[in-house]
């Protein structure tokens, strides 16, 4: 009866550890960034080369993309951020293992790279393609991973896994076409997202508690100029800027609408 009784609450034990966190314990972060006066126009980028292909696509400078109707900026960068010098145990939620070993494509496509910012995961593999009728380049520029520089003939395509985290995005050039820029968020971790059209991000199933996170624009570097409620804010932990310490409570944690001055981007 005793040995009995004594499996019985091994299995139960054993039953509530292999068991997942409960849903009361996670949240979603997220916001909206906004400009602040008239947005710009984002230029057309300088076609240097190939011309007859390149020349016909709506090509623009991506670095600074806000939306006309709302002011929303495009591709700022969101994510937990764990340092770099010690480990931090992170829970992940059980829905994120369905993505851990997931393909992540980034096309040359149409003279440019699809998407403008790709969000990597350590244990994913990123799949580089190229559908335009000419060869492209593509360079991405790692510190923690050796750098690549792939050509890609036309319809060509391969793949890559960059295993070690990179603590800022990582910049994916063209040197064939000088224009085309594009950016890879290459994480240990899932927790990141990256403004849509409206300039609103969402990163869903965080742990809750207290947690960094960094801001980044490709022209604006740091994000730690910013507006919220009305009032002037400075997201910076000691010095390291752009960073954000939150409290994370179970569902939803909304930062609101984040207004940035052009400033930023002109320093």
């Amino acid at each position: 009866m005793r040995t009995a009784l004594a499996i019985g609450i091994v299995a139960v034990l054993g039953l509530m550890t292999a068991m997942p966190a409960s849903g009361a314990e996670w949240g979603t972060l997220k916001g909206q960034f906004v400009f602040e006066g008239k947005p710009p126009i984002a230029p057309p980028a300088k076609i240097t080369k190939d011309k007859a292909c390149c020349g016909k696509h709506h090509v623009v400078d991506e670095s600074l993309l806000v939306n006309p109707d709302n002011r929303g900026i495009q591709n700022i960068i969101v994510y937990l951020y764990t340092g770099s010098k010690k480990k931090v145990n992170v829970p992940v939620h059980p829905s994120f293992a369905k993505t851990a070993n997931a393909d992540v494509p980034l096309a040359n496509d149409k003279c440019r790279f699809a998407p403008h910012v790709v969000l990597l995961r350590t244990t994913q593999i990123l799949v580089i393609s190229n559908t335009d009728p000419i060869g492209h380049n593509t360079k991405i520029d790692t510190f923690n991973n050796a750098a690549i520089n792939y050509t890609i003939a036309s319809g060509g395509s391969l793949k890559h896994q960059f295993k070690k985290p990179e603590k800022l995005p990582a910049r994916v050039s063209c040197s064939i076409h000088p224009w085309m820029i594009g950016w890879v968020l290459i994480r240990d971790l899932p927790y990141m997202a990256v403004t849509d059209k409206d300039g609103k991000f969402e990163i869903k199933n965080l742990p809750v508690g207290k947690w960094t996170f960094m801001f980044w624009q490709e022209k604006a570097g740091y994000v730690d100029q910013v507006v919220v409620g009305g009032k002037k804010a400075n997201w910076k932990i000691g010095r390291k800027r752009g960073q954000k310490e939150i409290t994370i409570k179970a569902g939803d944690n909304d930062l609101g609408v984040i207004q940035i001055s052009p400033a930023l981007f002109n320093r």
